[in-house]
């Protein structure tokens, strides 16, 4: 027996088929819809989607030389080239790219990419777009435990700090999902988000106390904790690559589940899906996500906020497409952001968070104002 559920929704249609494809299904698919069948505008919607994600990834690229070519010392196109394919130990401009540039460059980019696809998994989760890592105090637990860490214990070892980061996340994602939890409704996505100011607020008292505490901690960590990634090397950002790239890929393979979830938990189950096996799987990777950007940089705010809601924007409600479009748009939004912080006050340079904030604080207030947040 064969079982097709059709929807219709946003311009856009879902079919759900049991069993053998009927003859209807594949009627259905030619169909004329507004002047098309359902099939081209199925093609041509993913098209268009996938021509401005080449396009970002051009722009991303461009960001990258950008990023390696700009600052206190302006370097050619050619010596950052050359940089990769014949390097000279003897030329200046190449030795800044390789050692300083070029890392500072990925990490950004890396950066960027895990904390908007951490930030669209959270408003999926929570169907909140004013949602992510910071709002709902995981980034402010990683940041309380590597303070902790850095103050208290003394050890500043990345590999060690990477662990204490995620535990931090850990930690505050295990402390939002029980006091959400709480009271006659169980968990909703307002309780989530009020559960979690709370909670960074905790977290962010127990921080500047014991900076407060501890100066000579405070002058070692304070340029962290503002988000940079100034002065980030190679090996940095390799010992927190492969967490990131689990997450990345994590991320995609659950990219049509959460379409699903999306569509109310009473659906979801309704369907056939596991809720609970998704919203662990989902949280392991915000926490990989999240956990090991805060390590190697710190908490950069407000990317995972805001990036998520540009990328629906192109890419619809699609997670199949969001999860990809946030990691190009986050990682162009940090580097522009980077770049930017080397030319505001010259010859210093601000934390890459300074500048995220910049850019973020009004994006938040409009995104506020329209009153989108789904209760």
């Amino acid at each position: 027996m064969t079982y097709t559920s059709i929807s219709i929704f946003n311009n856009g249609i879902t079919i759900a088929t049991r069993g053998r494809m009927s003859c209807f299904g594949s009627f259905f698919l030619a169909v004329p819809w507004n002047g098309a069948t359902i099939m081209e505008r199925f093609f041509s919607g993913n098209i268009t989607k996938g021509s401005g994600l080449a396009f970002g990834f051009l722009i991303l690229i461009v960001c990258v030389y950008a990023s390696m070519a700009y600052g206190a010392t302006t370097i050619s196109l050619s010596d950052v080239y050359h940089s990769f394919t014949q390097y000279d130990e003897t030329s200046n401009a190449q030795i800044i790219v390789q050692t300083a540039r070029m890392p500072r460059a990925f990490t950004a980019a890396a950066i960027g990419a895990s904390l908007a696809v951490a930030g669209s998994l959270i408003q999926g989760l929570t169907r909140n777009p004013l949602a992510d890592p910071n709002v709902i105090g995981i980034n402010y637990g990683a940041s309380f435990m590597i303070v902790f860490t850095v103050t208290q214990l003394s050890i500043s070892s990345l590999p060690v700090l990477t662990g204490i980061s995620f535990a931090g996340a850990a930690l505050a994602s295990i402390a939002v999902y029980l006091l959400g939890s709480l009271g006659r409704d169980g968990l909703t996505p307002l309780k989530i988000i009020l559960a979690g100011a709370a909670l960074s607020a905790l977290f962010s008292s127990f921080t500047q106390g014991m900076l407060v505490l501890d100066e000579q901690g405070l002058n070692e960590v304070m340029f962290w904790l503002a988000g940079s990634v100034a002065g980030r090397s190679v090996e940095m950002l390799q010992a927190v690559l492969p967490f990131m790239a689990a997450g990345w890929i994590g991320a995609l393979w659950i990219a049509r589940h959460m379409n699903v979830l999306t569509m109310g938990e009473d659906t979801a189950q309704g369907l056939g899906q596991r809720t609970l096996f998704v919203k662990l799987a989902a949280g392991l990777i915000i926490v990989a996500l999240a956990g090991s950007s805060v390590a190697v940089a710190g908490p950069v705010g407000f990317i995972a906020l805001i990036v998520p809601t540009i990328a629906r924007q192109f890419a619809g409600n699609d997670y199949r497409w969001i999860i990809p479009y946030s990691a190009v748009l986050g990682a162009i939004l940090v580097l522009a952001a980077d770049i930017a912080a080397r030319f505001v006050i010259q010859p210093e340079e601000l934390p890459v968070g300074i500048m995220t904030a910049i850019i973020g604080i009004p994006a938040f207030i409009v995104i506020a104002r329209k009153g989108i947040v789904t209760r």
